[in-house]
């Protein structure tokens, strides 16, 4: 299965090219044009296989319901992007695991099995979901952005403002703090609450936060007008 991402980084979009009995697990409603050659099955786990829990669990991680599973009777492509602009970059994981935080994750082979993991309290204080995706096994998975993505190798401690995680490796943990010498300052200076992560391992990061892009449209949107 090959990769292949254009207009990077700020409206990427990926096609996905599949040899013969190859499959590709995406989430719903992320294809734009495919060939006629792949078959699409839809589930909530993988694929010839039921996990309502698990898809349940998805749902309160941000991702979807239902999963679209794509398998290749030849030679094939299959486009897929996301609903808002930004970039999108290939993990591959090796027996390791990958925590992925809410709406991050797009695609991935067969080799990849998707669970959701509870990263407690800190999670929705840190301005995130309660459960966030846990990507492992042996294979490649996509994760997109809002704005560019990059990669950072931990080694120590690193600091990463709030709402611009996408995903790091399950060997890094991370704990909430101030981002100023006090709470004042870091209200002020409109920081608030970062994360630190401590451990060894990748971590992934985007360079806009959508949530505050959506609060920064909010007072320029015009009022809903009732007839």
């Amino acid at each position: 299965m090959q990769f292949d991402f254009i207009h990077k980084p700020c409206n990427t979009a990926v096609k996905v090219i599949l040899q013969a009995g190859e499959t590709c697990t995406a989430e719903a409603g992320s294809m734009i044009a495919m060939d006629s050659h792949l078959d699409v099955e839809t589930s909530t786990y993988k694929r010839g296989k039921r996990g309502l829990l698990k898809s349940l669990k998805r749902m309160f991680a941000g991702e979807s319901f239902f999963l679209n599973h794509y398998t290749a009777n030849a030679e094939s492509e299959l486009w897929l992007s996301t609903p808002h602009p930004g970039d999108m970059t290939k993990v591959d994981l090796q027996g390791d695991k990958l925590i992925v935080q809410s709406g991050s994750f797009v695609a991935c082979d067969e080799g990849i099995d998707i669970d959701t993991g509870w990263q407690g309290f800190k999670a929705l204080l840190s301005g995130e979901s309660f459960f966030w995706l846990s990507l492992s096994g042996s294979g490649q998975a996509i994760l997109n952005s809002f704005g560019a993505i990059y990669e950072v190798d931990v080694d120590g401690e690193y600091i990463v403002d709030t709402g611009h995680i996408v995903a790091f490796d399950e060997g890094l943990s991370f704990s909430l703090s101030k981002a100023g010498s006090s709470w004042i300052q870091s209200w002020l200076g409109g920081e608030g609450i970062i994360c630190k992560f401590k451990g060894k391992g990748k971590l992934y990061c985007q360079s806009h936060n959508l949530t505050a892009f959506g609060r920064s449209l909010t007072p320029h949107l015009a009022p809903k007008v009732r007839n």
